[in-house]
């Protein structure tokens, strides 16, 4: 069995306020969009830019947490480690 560890950071800025909602076993799931981007120039001079989306998921008490201090266009930092089985 290969382990693999995987590091994720995310900053950007939120594209919606956080939606929360409610499992039928009663724990809270935020979800809400971040966006990120990058420009740069082309070796002719040319700018180009690039947005990318991200679709965030928070469970439990982090989601309540989400839900209270996140609003739409604030600046958002995100880290996650996982650890992925095959």
């Amino acid at each position: 069995m290969s382990r693999g560890l995987n590091k994720v950071m995310i900053i950007g800025h939120l594209g919606r306020d956080p939606e929360l909602r409610y499992t039928p076993s009663g724990r809270p799931v935020t979800t809400f969009t971040v966006a990120t981007s990058r420009s740069w120039n082309t070796a002719d001079g040319e700018r180009h830019s690039e947005t990318e989306w991200f679709n965030i998921v928070a469970w439990g008490n982090l989601a309540e947490i989400c839900k209270q201090h996140l609003t739409n266009c604030l600046r958002f930092s995100c880290r996650r480690i996982d650890v992925a089985r095959c």
